[in-house]
């Protein structure tokens, strides 16, 4: 499948990884229609930051995927669908559970229903590496056992599982698509290199963090929708289940250490309890295999970690993107 020209929905496009998305794919020559969580002020999230001519280009829908009718609605007439709509903080998962059964399996429901009824062409559901829990052994590929050690994992995992059954039940043309830790501008804090970078730029010289031996594979937000726009045109992944990962790893702390040296050296890492997980509920490790991603597509990352890191600080360093920010708090 070729995406130029296609009529293309996004749904969580006000979302980090989605406003990227929105954008590779207007460059791409699609017609965009671009699915925002529904709120009284009419932000669209990070499509805001786009400029005025790129706003005016996409056809935004207002809505909330726990809704069918409007899920439905939103999907009326687009060939291809890319689901990133979710609740994603594993500590908000916690506190509210029933939230994220509602948005991330209901919602990714909602979405498959509509696609099967409008006969969609092709339909990318977006995993996470969180899936797999703690690695059993690495790199994890794709046959790796999951683990739902939070509410959040939980839910995607039964999202996962839903997708695949409509893919094998009815045959609809479903990719899943499983990105391991993507990092770059627009993320929110509640990711832990927006915390260490936000605290550090604003001077702080105690930088708190939670658990700092756990390992993540990070990919650059770039590398990470370069690899959705490949699966969409690989005819192949359907009925796939897709990692998307860089296979390096590295540990929070050595992360953090790094980003010290780089923006604030006069700064230590302070603990700070209430940011650790329930031990039982932490993935230590995360280190993907990305080779059937290579072997389908021929995809590999543009983007090594000194060179995501130098484009996410830069970024980061336009203080109107900083003032977004509420570095002293923790961000759930």
């Amino acid at each position: 499948m070729e995406l130029a020209g296609k009529r293309v929905l996004v749904t969580g496009a006000d979302g980090f990884i989605g406003s990227h998305l929105v954008e590779r794919l207007v460059a791409r020559g699609c017609s965009v229609r671009a699915f925002v969580f529904y709120n009284s002020f009419n932000s669209w999230g990070w499509l805001d930051t786009l400029n005025m001519s790129q706003q005016r280009g996409l056809d935004v829908f207002a809505g909330d995927v726990r809704d069918p009718n409007g899920v439905a609605t939103a999907i009326q007439g687009c060939d291809v669908v890319f689901h990133l709509a979710a609740l994603i903080g594993i500590p908000f998962s916690y506190h509210s559970p029933d939230s994220y059964v509602d948005t991330n399996i209901r919602g990714t429901l909602n979405v498959l229903q509509a696609c099967r009824r409008h006969h969609t062409e092709k339909v990318l559901v977006t995993s996470t590496s969180e899936v797999y829990g703690t690695a059993r052994s690495v790199p994890i590929d794709e046959a790796h056992p999951m683990s739902g050690q939070s509410p959040y994992s939980a839910t995607k995992i039964g999202a996962d599982r839903i997708a695949e059954s409509f893919f094998r039940s009815f045959q609809l043309p479903v990719s899943i698509v499983r990105p391991f830790n993507t990092y770059g501008p627009r993320q929110s804090a509640r990711a832990v290199i927006p915390t260490i970078i936000t605290q550090l730029l604003a001077g702080e010289t105690s930088l708190r963090l939670g658990n700092l031996s756990p390992t993540r594979d990070f990919n650059f937000v770039l590398d990470t929708v370069d690899a959705f726009l490949e699966i969409a045109e690989c005819d192949a992944a359907i009925g796939e289940e897709i990692n998307i990962a860089t296979g390096a790893e590295i540990s929070v702390g050595e992360m953090a250490q790094r980003l010290i040296n780089l923006l604030n050296p006069r700064a230590r890492i302070v603990a700070d309890d209430d940011r650790l997980r329930p031990s039982a509920s932490e993935v230590e490790r995360l280190l993907g295999d990305s080779s059937k991603l290579r072997r389908l597509t021929g995809w590999s990352p543009q983007y090594d970690l000194a060179r995501g890191l130098e484009a996410t600080v830069a970024w980061f360093l336009e203080p109107s993107n900083l003032t977004r920010y509420k570095h002293w708090l923790y961000n759930m």
